[in-house]
């Protein structure tokens, strides 16, 4: 069995820096719904060990014809996104319960301020909103520890191999340098994303649509405790479909786009087989940050427009 220690909301900051450099896992758990024939040709075997009806995954002993099992181990992950592996970090029972308060005071606070300006919201200007307000309650000192762990650990450790654009969880979006895109609800930094925006609109045509512009450090946190969140606190499992808080390059001038009418398969493969996606590999709108099948571990989105 790996060796690993918990990640727990008790932990004092100078433990938490000690643990982070130690290169073991917060924890090891995980049942996984057994995808065996994808594994096996990927190297990959069911524990030996396992009696349960999702069973653990492990990986088999090295093939001589695979030159670097980790890059492999990553592929395997990055196709198998939803799934848990036996090396996943996954939360304690204390601190899933720290994620939950943390997360369910993040969506009162969305409500709050309304779902556009909560795209924009700094770490800061959360904690005063929250304070002032009732109805979000101040965040507790768990929260924020909580917070500042997830943001600043680094990602590597759950699997996410990607570049950190945001490397302060403090950093503030300036509201003068953005704009808002009428009839989306998102925001676009003015300058080159705004500008090749409208000739993604121009060239393309009326189908295709802005789904997700500028994303602040707080709606990142947002999305990935909640993606976190439904998987029982699986870290790792959470960074295999969405950036860390601080690794979105939503935050620096990146944003999606999708054909009108297509709903949440825009966010997934078959949106390659859109007439949108097609115009936008025509014309060379489409850069991909993380290509398919990438060393990184990263998810393959076929929607993002990388900007710069």
């Amino acid at each position: 069995m790996i060796q690993g220690v918990w990640f727990d909301a008790t932990m004092n900051r100078r433990t938490f820096l000690k643990l982070a450099g130690s290169g073991l896992p917060l924890l090891i758990a995980g049942p996984c719904p057994a995808v065996a024939r994808t594994l096996t040709t990927l190297g990959h075997t069911k524990d030996p060990g396992c009696r349960t009806k999702g069973c653990s995954i492990v990986p088999a002993m090295p093939d001589p014809a695979i030159p670097d099992t980790a890059i492999k181990d990553r592929l395997i992950k990055s196709r198998l996104f939803n799934h848990w592996f036996s090396d996943d970090i996954v939360l304690s029972p204390t601190q899933l319960k720290v994620l939950r308060s943390s997360l369910a005071r993040l969506k009162r606070l969305q409500r709050l301020v309304g779902f556009g300006n909560f795209y924009l919201l700094g770490f800061d200007e959360a904690r005063t909103y929250a304070k002032s307000y009732a109805r979000v309650g101040a965040f507790t000192t768990a929260e924020l520890g909580f917070l500042e762990k997830i943001f600043y650990y680094p990602a590597d450790a759950y699997g996410f191999m990607g570049e950190k654009p945001i490397i302060r969880m403090t950093g503030k979006i300036n509201r003068s340098k953005v704009t808002k895109v009428r009839g989306t609800g998102n925001y676009l930094y003015k300058g080159q994303p705004a500008a090749t925006y409208q000739q993604i609109k121009t060239q393309v045509g009326k189908d295709v649509v802005l789904t997700s512009g500028i994303r602040g450090v707080m709606k990142q946190f947002l999305l990935f405790l909640n993606k976190a969140d439904s998987h029982q606190g699986n870290l790792s499992l959470a960074s295999r479909s969405l950036a860390p808080p601080g690794y979105s390059f939503h935050g620096a001038g990146d944003f999606d786009v999708g054909e009108r009418g297509f709903g949440v398969d825009n966010f997934t493969e078959k949106f390659t087989r859109t007439r949108v996606y097609s115009r936008l590999t025509d014309l060379g709108f489409i850069k991909f940050r993380y290509t398919q099948g990438n060393h990184l571990g990263v998810r393959f989105e076929p929607w993002h427009v990388e900007v710069g």
